[in-house]
């Protein structure tokens, strides 16, 4: 029987046996299970700022994991390896139930620890696991953060939002064409922005791509937008840098990215530059 999933909004409709878009979802049996639960490809205890978050607990560490998937397709994605592995966990993983994360994270507290950080490829495709995590992280008296796309389903940020305590969301750009591009839906990452906004401590990234995402008029817009949810939303604009299948291009110019930087910084009350 075919099933459709209900985890982002492509809504992938899988036959018996077929994985979704993002390479995770897959129809096992009659119902979509979460292909990736529990792989980890990637553990580091990180700086908070990494994220990037600037006004979280600056100068905390926090544990970062990651998985493999992701139901966007940029050809500049940094962590392709395992956001665009497909169907099955890359060499390397293992397998790290939510209890055994939890007591590692417990472990790195004495090193300034704050919590976890689920964040290296889409973390939402595998939902399940980062809210059956995150439930024992908050019993800990730790906290969550997750670093995504904004691209899920407002049932799974249902489940999510109440036991987050931040998120740095991508918001690639301004135009529903350019995020057409990248296989994502400007308006629904608004629409996640707008209430992950309201429910916890949000942060939002700009790639600043040359001849995408750069014209000024777009940040004008964009900048504009974010401050009419709340001008005390952090946006960091960041810099490109040739990546995976966008290597047609050289990196951004710096001083591009600090003229839309200091256009966004009209509208908004904190911007910050990065990989300049």
């Amino acid at each position: 029987m075919k099933m459709t999933c209900q985890t982002c909004p492509r809504h992938c409709v899988l036959q018996p046996g077929e994985s979704g878009r993002c390479g995770v979802r897959k129809n096992e049996n009659g119902t979509v299970i979460c292909g990736s639960y529990g792989q980890i490809t990637s553990m580091a205890l990180d700086p908070v700022e990494k994220k990037p978050l600037k006004m979280f607990y600056p100068g905390s560490l926090v544990l970062s994991v990651g998985s493999y998937g992701c139901n966007m397709n940029c050809p500049f994605c940094q962590n392709h390896e395992i956001s665009m592995k497909k169907t099955k966990a890359p060499a390397g993983s293992r397998y790290v139930s939510p209890g055994q994360l939890v007591q590692k994270a417990l472990e790195y507290k004495s090193a300034g620890n704050i919590g976890v950080a689920y964040t290296y490829n889409e973390p939402l495709t595998g939902w399940e696991y980062v809210l059956d995590t995150a439930k024992l992280v908050r019993a800990a008296g730790m906290k969550n953060i997750i670093v995504t796309n904004g691209m899920a389903s407002e049932e799974v940020l249902s489940q999510i939002l109440p036991y987050t305590d931040a998120m740095n969301i991508d918001l690639k750009g301004f135009t529903s064409a350019w995020y057409q591009k990248l296989g994502g839906d400007l308006k629904r990452v608004k629409e996640f922005i707008l209430r992950a906004a309201a429910a916890c401590h949000v942060e939002l990234t700009t790639l600043i791509v040359p001849g995408e995402n750069d014209d000024p008029g777009k940040m004008r817009e964009q900048a504009g937008w974010i401050a009419s949810v709340s001008k005390t939303i952090p946006l960091h604009v960041t810099r490109f840098f040739p990546r995976y299948h966008m290597t047609d291009r050289p990196a951004t110019e710096i001083q591009t990215v600090y003229k839309l930087a200091d256009i966004a910084g009209r509208y908004l009350e904190h911007v910050f530059v990065g990989n300049c």
